[in-house]
């Protein structure tokens, strides 16, 4: 049987995206392999989000170059961000590559299939890909948000969304192969629904996926701070399987700074959303993104950004230092004059800010008992996230795979729980 072998880097999108194709090489009779130079077919799914993310899918292509070399035969895939709408520039760079897909260019793929006249297999006659236990289903594509920094909208176009129907249809599927929790996914899950016909919104389709069978939990993400509404968050509060976790990026807490990200909001505004999300859902768990060393930030605009993280108290930070990216309007109209030491000195301030922060919180949950949807094992142990999004490990001898457990928890850290199962 033929083997085929993904690498994904980037964001929760991709990791979807990279679930699809395997998904579809599944039908056409191939099989996963952990190792690049045992399959026939390799994907690469690439993020450029970051110079750091480029990087490393530029490095793992010219590592492939070596393969493809000593095997001719290999079909080499390039998806993700790195492929724009013109290929010329990037097939001229990596000329080892047999096939370059834009982001959800499914129709490419069955073209690619259908050269070698490979046909999928008839779903009775192939046993169903078991599900993940927590699934990425994408429900919007794209952005309309043209954030200064962002590249993202360069490269997965307008937004457009899928229908209710159409993501009920998924979720029963994917229920019925094992998943019990399901992350709905879009570069702005908030403007779900604006384009279609009835203009449902992201409210409507979780009342939809609340009376799914078998689903035990639904998350969201990512939320765009000008878009969230106030409907949205009494549907967390209403709805039993919609979990009470809100990825809400702030990127800055200084209101120039925002202004020249083009965000479309005011360190105000961000204020008074927690302050809702909070007074209507106040066990509700919040992340937020930062970046840190933006064109043009002084120091104490940098340290309000450093206040309004002390101020709001998330339970977990992802900070990143900018870093320009060829094609967005930051690129063109701002200078990158952070030193790359000073970008650094930020962002290691924020990891200790929160490191403290996130310490205290985890620590009201030592010795209290929370439930737990097991993911996985690592390292012999178990491993699974509470429904604010806290990761657990636990031993257990049982096979607890796709389980609810409780779990008491005897240890806390900034970053995860360890406690032990209780009946």
């Amino acid at each position: 049987m033929p083997q085929y072998y993904i690498w994904t880097i980037g964001c929760q999108m991709n990791k979807a995206d990279s679930s699809h194709v395997a998904s579809y090489l599944e039908q056409l009779g191939y099989s996963a392999t952990s190792f690049a130079d045992q399959a026939d077919v390799v994907v690469v799914n690439s993020c450029v989000v970051r110079q750091s993310a480029e990087n490393k899918v530029v490095n793992k292509l010219d590592n492939l170059r070596r393969l493809k070399k000593l095997r001719p035969d290999l079909t080499l895939i390039l998806t993700g961000c790195l492929v724009d709408l013109d290929t010329n520039e990037i097939k001229r760079r990596f000329p080892h590559v047999d096939l370059f897909l834009q982001p959800q260019q499914w129709d490419m793929l069955e073209c690619w299939a259908e050269s070698r006249e490979i046909r999928p297999h008839e779903t009775e006659t192939m046993p169903a890909r078991r599900a993940l236990v927590s699934a990425p289903v994408p429900i919007i594509r794209g952005c309309n948000n043209f954030c200064s920094y962002c590249i993202v909208p360069y490269r997965r176009g307008r937004e457009s969304s899928r229908t209710i129907e159409e993501v009920v249809c998924e979720v029963g599927g994917l229920v019925g192969r094992g998943s019990k929790e399901v992350t709905l996914l879009g570069q702005n899950v908030d403007s779900y629904g604006h384009d279609l016909p009835d203009r449902p919104d992201l409210a409507d389709l979780l009342t939809e996926l609340n009376g799914v069978r078998g689903l035990e939990r639904i998350r969201f993400l990512t939320n765009h701070p000008k878009d969230m509404s106030e409907k949205l968050v009494r549907a967390i509060l209403h709805l039993e399987k919609v979990c009470e976790h809100i990825s809400l990026p702030v990127q800055a807490g200084d209101d120039d700074v925002l202004q020249s990200m083009e965000r479309g909001y005011m360190t105000g505004d961000y204020r008074k959303l927690v302050e809702q999300v909070r007074s209507l859902v106040p066990e509700a768990a919040l992340s937020t993104d930062v970046i840190v060393g933006f064109p043009g930030e002084a120091e104490n605009q940098f340290h309000s950004t450093l206040g309004l993280l002390h101020d709001i108290r998330f339970d977990t930070v992802h900070v990143a230092a900018y870093s320009p990216r060829a094609g967005t309007l930051a690129s063109e109209r701002f200078e990158d004059d952070v030193p790359a030491d000073e970008k650094r000195r930020r962002r290691e301030m924020v990891e200790e800010l929160q490191k403290g922060i996130a310490t205290k919180i985890n620590a009201r949950l030592l010795g209290t008992t929370v439930e737990v949807l097991v993911e996985g094992r690592k390292k012999e142990k178990w491993q699974g996230r509470t429904r604010t999004n806290k990761l657990v490990f636990f031993s257990d001898a049982a096979d607890r795979l796709g389980q609810l457990v409780m779990v008491e928890i005897q240890k806390v850290s900034p970053w995860s729980l360890q406690g032990r199962v209780v009946d």
